[in-house]
């Protein structure tokens, strides 16, 4: 083995040792850290109201292999968990609401990713499943600034 052939295979090793691993998706298999809910279709009160804590350590654009719309920081946990069923035709709407900007991850029942941020400009985020599926829904709520933020997660059919 030359010299040259040598230094090129110590540089792609050096460089596949220290590339960080991207994460290859949330846990969705993990409890969710704020706690679940089964709904049905026509589900009162509407909306439904969850406290949830957003925010955790991984940058969701960074960090992971996720869509290129998620955005913010989040757990590895799902921060809530919805199970529905009897799905109908009205929508299933997730909101934020809360005084830090914050964005939503949401693993539907069908493994799709979709994920908000500021859909209204307003610092909150809003995904909206026109025609649910019945099945968990895993919910990530990011903190766009960093940090640990209070959030009122909204569930509704009636937006």
């Amino acid at each position: 083995m030359t010299t040259a052939v040598r230094a090129l295979a110590l540089a792609i090793t050096l460089a596949a040792v220290s590339t960080p691993e991207l994460a290859a998706a949330q846990n969705a298999s993990l409890n969710a850290i704020s706690g679940s809910i089964r709904l049905r279709s026509g589900f009162t009160p509407d909306p439904y109201r969850a406290s949830v804590t957003a925010g955790g350590g991984i940058d969701a654009y960074r960090d992971t292999d996720l869509p290129a719309a998620c955005v913010g920081k989040i757990s590895d946990a799902p921060d809530f968990e919805v199970t529905y069923s009897d799905a109908g035709s009205l929508p299933l709407v997730f909101r934020t609401i809360s005084s830090s900007d914050t964005t939503l991850i949401i693993n539907g029942p069908d493994g799709q990713w979709r994920c908000d941020d500021d859909s209204y400009g307003d610092g909150d985020a809003e995904v909206r499943f026109n025609n649910p599926r019945n099945g968990t829904y895993d919910v990530w709520i990011g903190s766009f600034n960093g940090g640990l933020a209070s959030t009122t997660l909204l569930i509704t059919e009636t937006p």
